[in-house]
């Protein structure tokens, strides 16, 4: 029997610390990246590697249809960023983060328009 283990207790103390820090550094406009800050970046999630050599970090920006141009902006300023984490975070190594969009939101969105399709409600009503 195979069971799916999910992340150590490392895992996800280290990556709720990067996501805090993260969260702080874009707040805060620390990166001193003019378009970072007018972009309002936000850390949705970051995700650990079991070995915590490599560190994802979900983002998002409160712009609509901006979140390439934060992504190419964080690329930019990504081994300043890794410096600014470095000391904020009390871990013995830190991890090379990695950033992606999150699409989490975008998922649950569609998944809600689906179920509020007519023909969707329909079924449902007829399996009550």
């Amino acid at each position: 029997m195979v069971t799916a283990k999910g992340p150590s207790q490392r895992q996800l103390r280290a990556g709720e610390l990067i996501r805090h820090a993260l969260a702080d550094i874009f707040m805060r406009g620390e990166t001193g990246d003019p378009e970072l800050e007018r972009l309002a970046v936000s850390v949705h999630e970051v995700q650990v590697s079991p070995d915590l050599k490599i560190a994802t970090a979900f983002v998002r920006t409160l712009v609509q249809g901006a979140d390439d141009k934060a992504l190419k902006a964080i690329d930019r300023n990504k081994k300043y960023i890794r410096g600014l984490l470095a000391r904020k975070v009390d871990l013995r190594f830190m991890p090379e983060v990695r950033y992606r969009i999150d699409t989490a939101l975008d998922y649950a969105s569609k998944i809600d328009e689906l179920l509020h399709r007519p023909e969707v409600a329909r079924d449902l009503k007829h399996e009550d």
